[in-house]
């Protein structure tokens, strides 16, 4: 960062000061850009209802770093410097307050907008006294005694503004759009007879670029938080969160019954699929299906099914364990394969084959990648979680009897970010 030099008995210079006031600007600006980068980002500015409730919303002190320049206009005896880029920060120090008013119409509902915006301003205008050379203990009032008043201060603030959307059939009003140059935080949502505003009726405007991770939460890489799903449901994703790496296992097949002669072969294991994905936005919701194992054989007729496939949205998905087409519940002895593949994924593997059945006992059933491949036995063994095939059923040390198959291990699916 620049400073400034000054020696014993030189006469101090106005840009002296103004320049270190520049320089300490650049050199945070530079700083915020290392940490943050140079998209806009906000903290703090929590919109909260009034207390007591009432049709105002208070938003609180906070920060918005964005992108702009230098100084855009002189800054005293210091020129402009309109091109070079830098960081800026606006504070405010204090809240700020929005009235809202309800719809006049039955059924309706409005969505109002609050969104922000860096802004600079000059201000703190004041008669300052100057030094009077013919007269020195008298000072001029104003540059060459006129009186003229002129700011003290270039203030950095955040500004904030509120949009009232078009009332609208309840469930079909829309948000207004975003200015150019400003950023979305809070949409309100405020109903027809409606005389207070509640916290459920603020929501986070999808994309709002708050700061929501901090030093003592942040740890290399990811790591921050993971949900698994062992049975289908959604991921909504997590407030600061843009990007999420996702495991995806399909289910297993199962395995079919045994007859009295012939052991049946193994199931088959599903794939799996590894990805990293960017550019969501927080809120977003996506859907995670998991896939469900595929159906045990049973002595009374039932045939084995084929492992379903498990997903993550439309970015990534695997396939579930499939049958062998040349076995049935009359010619059980084939394994299944192929096994599931991944689809989609940075990394895409493939589960194993079912192994044929043999003699008194069962084939082996196949394995999802990093799961294990089920042992045979007499009655068919249900497949090692995640995405395992079903172990084959065996006739029994006497070659005589019928056993059950196994089931397919379901799906599995894990998400981190």
């Amino acid at each position: 960062m620049d400073r400034n030099l000054v020696y014993p008995g030189g006469i101090p210079l106005d840009t002296d000061l103004l320049a270190v006031n520049r320089n300490t600007m650049i050199g945070l600006g530079f700083l915020a850009q290392a940490a943050l980068g140079t998209t806009t980002v906000v903290d703090g500015l929590a919109c909260t209802p009034t207390t007591p409730a009432s049709l105002t919303v208070n938003v609180a002190p906070g920060s918005i770093t964005q992108l702009a320049v230098v100084d855009p206009s002189a800054f005293g005896s210091l020129p402009a410097d309109p091109t070079d880029p830098l960081v800026k920060m606006g504070i405010n120090l204090e809240p700020i307050s929005f009235t809202l008013v309800a719809p006049t119409t039955s059924g309706q509902s409005t969505n109002y907008l609050i969104e922000a915006t860096f802004i600079e301003s000059d201000a703190t205008p004041i008669v300052l006294p100057y030094y009077n050379a013919a007269n020195p203990p008298q000072p001029f009032s104003g540059p060459n005694n006129t009186g003229v008043t002129q700011n003290t201060q270039r203030l950095q603030r955040v500004q904030l503004q509120l949009k009232a959307g078009t009332p609208a059939n309840t469930g079909s009003q829309s948000t207004p759009p975003v200015d150019s140059g400003w950023v979305g935080l809070y949409t309100i949502t405020v109903n027809f007879g409606q005389a207070a505003i509640a916290v459920s009726n603020i929501l986070v405007l999808p994309g709002a670029p708050f700061l929501n991770w901090k030093r003592p939460q942040i740890s290399p890489g990811f790591g921050a938080g993971v949900q698994a799903f062992p049975a289908s449901g959604n991921f909504v994703v997590p407030a600061g969160v843009t990007r999420v790496e996702v495991e995806v296992w399909g289910a297993g097949s199962g395995s079919f019954a045994s007859t009295s002669s012939v052991a049946s072969g193994g199931g088959s294991g599903g794939g799996y699929a590894r990805k990293r994905i960017v550019g969501l936005i927080p809120g977003q919701i996506v859907a995670v299906t998991v896939g469900v194992g595929g159906a045990a054989g049973s002595t009374t007729g039932a045939s084995a099914g084929s492992g379903q496939t498990s997903s993550f949205g439309g970015f990534v998905s695997a396939t579930g364990g499939l049958l062998n087409g040349s076995a049935s519940t009359t010619n059980p002895q084939n394994g299944a394969i192929p096994g599931g593949s991944g689809i989609g994924g940075d990394a895409n593997l493939t589960g194993s084959s079912g192994q044929i059945g043999y003699l008194s006992v069962g084939g082996l059933g196949g394995a999802a990648p990093m799961g294990g491949m089920q042992t045979s036995g007499t009655t068919g063994n249900a497949g090692i979680f995640p995405g395992g095939g079903a172990s084959g059923a065996g006739t029994g040390s006497s070659g005589v009897t019928p056993f059950n198959g196994g089931a397919g291990a379901g799906g599995y699916v894990v998400v981190r970010w």
